[in-house]
């Protein structure tokens, strides 16, 4: 991981482009980590939120792309290899199945904030064959969501980025509900901010 930020600290949003984009491509790469930081650094090299942002998304779209592509041609057989080569991804698997079978679309929006099931819903929406206009469309909504939270955190907290990753591990169960609340108050101040600077400017 030290690795990886080492990177986004050197070549900035070239970096930070690839790098979420293989975290949604189902790569070992934490988000609660690296998101928070590329909000730190846009923050401290002073790069617009408005630039970062949008970046990201289009990272996350490409790299659940690429999953969701995987999912829809190899199916149950590429999941199944999943969860005989890495017995630990089952429980989030079979979670994203039953969210899956609930909800349809919806999970894959609301799956982008749930722990475990994030991960593989795009392989799972890919292996049931959902309609790629509505796949990209839910998961547009939910990448979005998860974004702005966590880079927008990143880029209020700066230097103190790594507290997001702390306080989520801890308390990554409890915080689902609220993380609603969260997105608009944090929308408001960067908002705010941005205004701010704009009129000082």
């Amino acid at each position: 991981m030290n690795l990886l930020l080492n990177l986004i600290k050197e070549y900035g949003l070239i970096a930070m482009f690839l790098i979420i984009m293989l975290e949604y491509a189902c790569f070992p790469v934490s988000s609660e980590i690296v998101l928070p930081f590329s909000g730190a650094v846009a923050s401290i090299n002073q790069t617009s939120f408005l630039v970062i942002l949008p970046l990201s998304i289009v990272a996350g779209l490409i790299g659940t792309g690429i999953c969701f592509a995987i999912g829809w041609f190899g199916g149950g057989a590429i999941l199944s290899a999943i969860k005989k080569r890495f017995p630990k991804s089952e429980k989030g698997i079979n979670s994203a199945y039953e969210k899956f079978s609930t909800y349809g679309a919806s999970a894959v929006c609301l799956g982008r904030v749930i722990p475990l099931i994030r991960t593989y819903i795009a392989l799972v929406a890919g292996a049931a064959k959902l309609n790629p206009v509505t796949y990209f469309t839910a998961s547009a909504l939910g990448i979005t969501i998860w974004n702005t939270l966590l880079i927008g955190l990143g880029y209020t907290l700066r230097e103190n980025y790594k507290m997001v990753g702390e306080y989520y591990a801890r308390y990554k169960h409890n915080l689902i509900p609220v993380f609603l609340i969260c997105l608009i108050a944090l929308i408001v101040n960067i908002a705010y901010k941005i205004f701010k600077k704009k009129q000082s400017s």
